[in-house]
């Protein structure tokens, strides 16, 4: 009873068990990749989108103050705390689709997806 009563404000970024985010093992390779330059790679959310959120994987010098990294096979992934509640569980994918080749995101937090696939909802 003391949980219900202590509601949403009993969440706290800094003292919530985390599943992660994991790589597959193409994913891991190609992240490895794109960070020999020494640059990190960082993994984001943003608003965008008609369902809410979309996945912003991008370069930066240094990972953000708050990141958890996340490691498989020397690849090293950054996720900033405050993406957590959209990404935890998550798995990156790097694959094949015809001529290209494209992350994909396996998230268990994703309730709804916009028909071109570019946003998500939880």
């Amino acid at each position: 009873m003391a949980e219900q009563e202590r509601g949403v404000a009993a969440f706290s970024l800094h003292t919530t068990e985390w599943l992660g985010v994991t790589m597959t093992d193409s994913a891991a390779k190609r992240i490895i990749q794109l960070s020999l330059d020494g640059k990190v790679i960082q993994l984001n959310v943003k608003a965008s989108g008609c369902t809410g959120y979309a996945y912003v994987l991008d370069q930066h010098e240094a990972p953000t103050a708050d990141a958890l990294c996340f490691e498989h096979l020397g690849a090293q992934l950054y996720v900033p705390l405050s993406a957590m509640p959209f990404l935890d569980g998550t798995e990156v994918d790097y694959v094949r689709q015809g001529l290209n080749q494209i992350f994909i995101y396996h998230n268990p937090k994703a309730k709804a997806l916009c028909g071109c696939g570019e946003s998500f909802g939880v």
